[in-house]
């Protein structure tokens, strides 16, 4: 895309792929899954627009980063040790000791990890989709989910390596990756064998609006050259975070925050999310939480199903700290 530019920098021991647009304070963009830097294209030159560097690397596993074969290197000490090295490389502590941190799905989930194990590197963070979730030493995560959902939860059945990779493979990583992105409704994600996404495997897949043919040809070029099985070892790290986040059990994320999500996100439709995100939880554990803002008609991919909205939101909150 027009004026963004892309390079390697080495980080933790790994290559790590950064695109970046404009010059400014430094606003760090964190991908989900199954997504890629490319996900932010739309705030990276919005917010270039507006008078900040926009920088969104490829988390590790993902696009041009190293993909690490073995499952335990993609915990949340792993990938926040990442991100530390490249703010050390982009915008060292002597320069910019803190910067502005936007993240979606897991990258969200990494960036409230990035704000528990380092808040002295964030000047502040919007989050969107994920809200913060604390360490909880009665439940560990994929026991929960399996004894709600059952087995054929997505989040369940990515679990053993090798399984949901050959069955993806069996309609085409790029098409299972189409999919995953155009799943739109607040419902529970479920992927039983041999039905992966309820219509047949020579059926076209129906994109979403914000989606067009050439972001489509991207996501399923960029994987079908990687793979997804990077990607898919952050959800195989869950029981593993959730174990490294003991130490900070009932700690809170003490740096500004803004979060956003859509009412049409599966995430918002879990067990007590709602009550949590309104009714004193997240606020409680958040206490810098300026707002949590429920867009109506929007679903999980908010960022790039209202991209425009998103910017100014991210414009209007981060302009308070400079």
């Amino acid at each position: 895309m027009e004026g963004i530019q892309h390079k390697t920098v080495s980080v933790n021991g790994i290559n790590m792929h950064i695109a970046e647009k404009g010059e400014g304070p430094l606003i760090l963009f964190l991908h989900g899954f199954p997504e890629l830097w490319y996900s932010w294209r739309n705030q990276i030159n919005g917010l270039a627009a507006l008078g900040y560097r926009a920088l969104a690397p490829d988390l590790r596993g993902y696009g041009g980063t190293d993909a690490p074969d073995s499952v335990a290197d993609y915990t949340c000490c792993h990938v926040v040790g990442d991100l530390i090295a490249l703010l050390d490389t982009v915008a060292p502590q002597e320069k910019e000791d803190k910067v502005f941190v936007v993240g979606h799905d897991w990258g969200a989930i990494i960036a409230w990890y990035l704000c528990l194990f380092r808040p002295d590197r964030v000047k502040a963070l919007f989050n969107l989709s994920v809200p913060f979730i604390p360490y909880d030493p009665r439940f560990k995560p994929v026991e929960n989910w399996k004894a709600f959902y059952g087995k054929d939860h997505y989040i369940v059945r990515f679990q053993e390596p090798g399984v949901m990779e050959a069955e993806f493979a069996e309609i085409g990583v790029g098409r299972a990756v189409l999919a995953l992105l155009s799943y739109r409704v607040p419902d529970p994600l479920y992927l039983p064998k041999g039905n992966l996404f309820g219509h047949p495997l020579d059926s076209p897949v129906n994109l979403p609006p914000w989606l067009s043919e050439k972001d489509a040809d991207y996501y399923a070029t960029q994987f079908q050259i990687t793979g997804i099985t990077g990607a898919l070892n952050y959800y195989r790290n869950f029981d593993r975070n959730w174990e490294l986040s003991a130490p900070w059990w009932k700690s809170q994320i003490k740096v500004p925050v803004k979060f956003a999500m859509g009412d049409l996100d599966l995430v918002y439709t879990m067990p007590g999310m709602k009550d949590y995100i309104h009714n004193g939880g997240f606020n409680r554990d958040v206490p810098f939480l300026e707002e949590a803002l429920v867009i109506n008609g929007v679903s999980h991919w908010i960022h790039q199903e209202i991209p425009d909205q998103i910017n100014q939101l991210l414009f209007n909150f981060f302009s308070k700290f400079h």
